[in-house]
């Protein structure tokens, strides 16, 4: 059997046995109560009945043996009534002590051998048991007393109430038993209808386990188990957002891993390859301080680089205090700091003054490399302008050039470690791919955000929004 299937068996079973179980509980211990009830009340009116009966009876015989005061006319007395049909009862007996005076009607053997003798002003109850289902209840009580005490000892019939029991118990089995046969139905379409719904989540669950993460369930109602589908549905959306990011982290290691075996080799090549030339070939000078420019210069690109993945991984596990500074001096700062180095270009800044948050020595490393990006990219006489402006959070930056501009495919790559739109140029002028991975960092430290606004050989505006907070101090 299915897994999915038998879970679906198994809490139908179990739902319906607790239903069942429940309502024969109830239902039986219900009809049992109301039966047994129902029985004690008619017999309590069939004592009184048969006690009022006997009372009158009782009356009778005390008035003919205070005129008449024998024996004999008492059993004539009985006798006629009973022949008379005046008194009601299945059998009558007097007595005195253990001797019979008088016994009749269909029960005297009944009440000979279940005699009570009470004492005067008494009245006692015995239930017996005949035969062919016959029921009785004997009442008895002292006639007279004297010498030699009088009992009259009547049996009454209560047959009728027994049958009565015992057709509600037979009554109640047959609709108990239909009862249960329908609960069983009942039980089984309700089980089954909590349960599909279970089963949905079920068989979506292992699917998702199986590796189809974009699998969801198709459950809409407004109960409880539709609120757990909901959350089922959120849950399972983040862990498929958990998944592809962490599938995209674990790509951009490995491509961070093969493009920085690759920034080694081709300098390492370079230097084994001169040293070689120089330890085993003989050469000019000429050619020996070529081979030897050749290994000094990748040495520097492999301290770039070394110098680089440092910085990007300090700042990566940083959280570095803020300080109360000037954007504006800074920038003025480094721009006359740059401005000989970066002729022909033309470098250029325009400042709003305020005082912010910021992490002087990162915000600087920061506008070192969105300026040297932007230097690479401008070919001849080009220029670049640094604007800067206050914000509420902190200030925005906006690096703008002239340049050669970025493709549109290649916008969502740039701040990927070692990635270069012309990998070409960026050797020959000494990138290493890390300046924006490193740019980002820092942005992140400062709470801001990264956006490149660029037109393909038209230029690019590189737009940094830092949200570290404002200063009244500067």
């Amino acid at each position: 059997m299915d897994t999915a299937l038998r879970f679906e068996y198994e809490i139908q079973s179990k739902i319906s046995l607790c239903m069942l179980g429940i309502f024969s509980l109830l239902f039986g211990f219900q009809g049992t109560l109301l039966i047994t009830a129902s029985f004690q009340n008619s017999i309590a009116r069939e004592k009184d009945i048969a006690y009022s009966a006997y009372q009158s009876m009782l009356g009778t015989l005390q008035v003919v043996k205070g005129i008449e005061g024998t024996v004999s006319s008492l059993s004539d007395t009985l006798e006629q009534l009973y022949r008379q049909n005046a008194v009601s009862g299945a059998g009558f007996c007097l007595t005195s002590g253990q001797q019979t005076l008088y016994q009749t009607g269909t029960a005297k053997a009944l009440v000979i051998n279940e005699l009570e003798f009470p004492e005067s002003g008494e009245c006692q109850y015995s239930y017996i048991d005949g035969t062919a289902d016959t029921h009785y209840i004997i009442i008895s009580s002292m006639v007279s007393e004297g010498d030699e005490p009088l009992y009259l000892h009547a049996a009454y019939d209560i047959s009728d109430v027994y049958a009565t029991q015992r057709f509600q118990q037979s009554t109640y089995l047959w609709v108990f038993g239909a009862a249960v046969l329908l609960c069983c139905l009942l039980s089984y379409f309700l089980s089954k209808l909590l349960t599909s719904p279970l089963e949905k989540l079920s068989r979506v669950s292992k699917e998702i386990a199986s590796g189809q993460y974009s699998c969801r369930t198709q459950i809409d109602s407004g109960d409880e188990i539709g609120a757990v589908a909901r959350d089922f549905n959120r849950m399972a959306a983040k862990m498929e957002q958990n998944i592809e990011e962490l599938q995209e982290a674990v790509e951009r290691q490995e491509n961070f891993m093969g493009s920085f075996a690759h920034e080694l080799k081709t300098p390492m090549t370079s230097i084994i390859g001169y040293s070689e030339m120089l330890y085993s070939e003989n050469l000019t000078e000429a050619e020996r301080a070529e081979a030897a420019q050749y290994i000094f210069s990748e040495s520097k690109r492999l301290e770039t680089l070394s110098r680089k993945l440092l910085q990007l991984l300090v700042v990566k596990k940083s959280a570095l205090p803020l300080s109360s500074v000037s954007p504006k001096e800074i920038i003025e700062a480094m721009v006359a700091e740059c401005q000989p180095i970066y002729q022909p270009v033309i470098l250029t800044c325009r400042c709003e003054e305020g005082i912010c948050l910021i992490e002087p020595d990162l915000f600087r490393s920061l506008l070192l490399n969105l300026m040297d990006n932007a230097r690479k990219a401008v070919d001849g006489n080009g220029t670049i302008c640094i604007y800067q402006e206050m914000t509420s959070a902190g200030c925005r930056i906006k690096v703008c050039d002239n340049g050669r501009g970025i493709p549109e495919q290649a916008l969502g790559r740039l701040t990927q470690p070692f990635y270069r739109v012309d990998k070409a140029r960026s050797r020959m002028s000494g990138g290493t791919g890390l300046g924006l991975a490193l740019c980002r960092e820092i942005i992140r430290l400062h709470n801001g955000t990264l956006r490149f606004d660029s037109t393909f050989n038209k230029g690019t505006c590189v737009v940094v929004e830092l949200k570290g907070g404002r200063s009244c101090e500067p």
